[in-house]
């Protein structure tokens, strides 16, 4: 009886479906609804024919949101049981919030400011913390960036690796959660930037000086170093956006019937 009188609190608070993406909304729905924790940890969700009549969705729609939540470990499932969020709060918080990075989409300024938040700081806690064995994961992944050539997407995952390794180095275990969440959006983002000219080479001598000043247990160096390698992430993604939006215009441009590009002289008709 007291399931059922949570499973209609909870479709109290159920918004019909309105997006293409129907499976996809109906996950964040529930994510919003442990979130504010109006699902709690424990708690069995209601029946498939509820959920159904309040998402205003298919049944396969909802099995395909449920199956999804339940693979990453934020839902559990169980025949003749129902379906119910997961008991472990810290590691379904994570999930939650690890589904919604792959979920939603994120622009550069975003990225930028999240890492700009979080990496300074993950910096000077390695130069303060860093053991050995952190210092010779980091000086592996920089010797391995610098055998990549011009290959962009192999680079990235190196150094989006190099970023969570020196949040490892931190010592703060929830920097190194929010720095490894942030780390696939951070690969795409990368092997965008890195098709800027020079970028490779400059992120390569960036990272040589930021492991140098980690090395040294310098702190405030440690921090100058990831904030200039942060600066030129943006630069370089500035770069690549401004090609783009410079190819889109010519584009634009008419041409005539041979297919060149017609040029108006200035106070042409």
């Amino acid at each position: 009886m007291k399931d059922q009188f949570r499973g209609r609190s909870v479709g109290s608070k159920i918004r019909p479906i309105r997006k293409i993406s129907i499976s996809e909304e109906i996950a964040k729905q529930i994510m919003d609804l442990i979130s504010s924790g109006s699902l709690r940890p424990g708690q069995r969700l209601p029946s498939e024919r509820e959920l159904c009549e309040h998402f205003g969705a298919s049944r396969p729609s909802l099995r395909e949101a449920l199956r999804g939540l339940s693979m990453v470990g934020v839902l559990n499932a169980r025949v003749g049981e129902g379906t119910s969020v997961a008991m472990n709060g810290g590691v379904f918080m994570r999930k939650v919030m690890e589904l919604r990075m792959i979920t939603e989409r994120h622009d550069i300024e975003n990225l930028l400011e999240v890492r700009l938040a979080l990496e300074v700081m993950s910096a000077a806690k390695a130069a303060a913390n860093a053991t050995e064995g952190d210092l010779n994961e980091l000086r592996e992944l920089v010797a391995k960036m610098k055998t990549c050539g011009t290959n962009e997407t192999q680079f990235a995952r190196l150094d989006a690796e190099f970023h969570v390794v020196i949040a490892k180095a931190s010592g703060n275990t929830l920097i190194l959660d929010l720095v490894s969440m942030i780390r696939r959006q951070l690969i795409r983002a990368l092997t965008k930037a890195l098709r800027s000219p020079n970028a490779i080479l400059h992120s390569n001598k960036e990272h040589s000086t930021l492991l140098n000043a980690i090395e040294r247990h310098d702190i405030d160096a440690s921090k100058a170093a990831m904030l200039a390698h942060l600066e030129g992430f943006q630069r370089h993604s500035m770069d690549i956006e401004s090609h783009r939006e410079s190819n889109a215009d010519r584009k634009t441009v008419p041409k005539n019937s041979h297919g060149n590009r017609v040029v108006r002289n200035i106070g042409q008709g």
